[in-house]
């Protein structure tokens, strides 16, 4: 039964961006479910040539469902669609499982079982993954913190510094044998904007800020690293996509994301290796990674932290 199950499903996990291809060694290859041979239609009259055949009326979304999973019940949305086999998607909603009409609910829940080590695995990271970003979520006033290179930056309205730039001071506790909270080293971005400013005012600042930080850091780092890998940049831009940390073209240009400045220097690297050794190779192929490798040999540490990301929103 398990062996005729193991063909009728596939399975995916959505992300908040794209996570790239795995480097060759990390896992086998797997193999392509067959396609699920489907009941014979009753024959009908083909439509005429001079008139469409009406489109399938819509299907309604099943109420939810729950399945006993090991020791867990786990409550998922059933989804009929045109499709040859049985999907399931684990995202903030919880498990969605996408299935062929004509299969019976019964086999549905044959195939969960057959997949409950993984669904719950996934389950629990998504849920460990929405409470890092409920934790990261920023009340725009004096005082808050926002994630930069890797520390916290502590935000402070201050209306006498409203004709100077923006800037940032680290403020660097004295040496104490047995560090307290006091001896940490910490930054503070100081915005010329009374204590009664808009949140959206002190967050448009902050974020006007962080992408003029990134921009000059992230040239650097690419003028570094591309000499080092024996590359040409002819442009980089600064990037606010959802999906993806940063891109290559073969003409030399280079986009970034402006939110890799939330992250710890070791990683920004990564990602600018990451881009330049794709003007080397086009692909994730293993000449590729070897490419990363030879520059940044422990990089899979920095792609961990990019897997674990739960950065706060700027959008709202």
């Amino acid at each position: 039964m398990l062996h005729r199950l193991a063909g009728l499903f596939q399975y995916v996990q959505l992300s908040l961006f794209e996570r790239e291809p795995e480097p060759p060694s990390a896992s086998a290859p797997q193999e392509p479910a067959p396609p699920v041979r489907r009941p014979p239609r009753r024959s009908s009259m083909p439509p005429s040539p001079l008139q469409s055949p009406p489109p399938a009326p819509a299907i309604p979304t099943a109420p939810a469902r729950s399945v006993q999973l090991g020791t867990a019940q786990v409550a998922y949305e059933l989804r009929r669609a045109r499709r040859r086999s049985i999907g399931f998607t684990i995202s903030e909603a919880g498990l969605r499982v996408s299935a062929p009409k004509w299969v019976p609910v019964g086999e549905i829940e044959r195939a969960l079982q057959h997949k409950a080590g993984w669904i719950l695995r996934k389950l629990q990271e998504q849920q460990d993954r929405s409470e890092r970003l409920a934790a990261a979520q920023i009340r725009w006033a004096d005082g808050c913190v926002v994630p930069y290179l890797g520390q916290d930056l502590i935000i402070v309205l201050d209306p006498s510094a409203a004709r100077l730039p923006l800037k940032a001071r680290l403020d660097s506790g004295l040496a104490d044998p047995q560090p307290s909270l006091a001896s940490v080293p910490r930054q503070t971005l100081y915005l010329g904007l009374p204590q009664e400013a808009a949140p959206a005012q002190i967050r448009d600042a902050v974020l006007s800020w962080l992408q003029a930080q990134a921009r000059s850091l992230f040239t650097q780092r690419c003028a570094h690293f591309a000499a080092q890998m024996g590359v040409r940049i002819s442009r980089l831009r600064l990037s606010s996509a959802q999906t993806r940390w940063g891109s290559a073209s073969i003409d030399g240009s280079v986009r970034l994301n402006w939110r890799l400045i939330h992250f710890e220097p070791a990683t920004i690297d990564y990602v600018v290796v990451h881009e330049l050794a794709h003007l080397h190779e086009m692909n994730h192929s293993p000449r590729f990674w070897a490419v990363v490798g030879a520059v940044l040999p422990d990089y899979e540490q920095a792609r961990q932290q990019l897997r674990r990301a739960a950065l706060p929103d700027f959008s709202e």
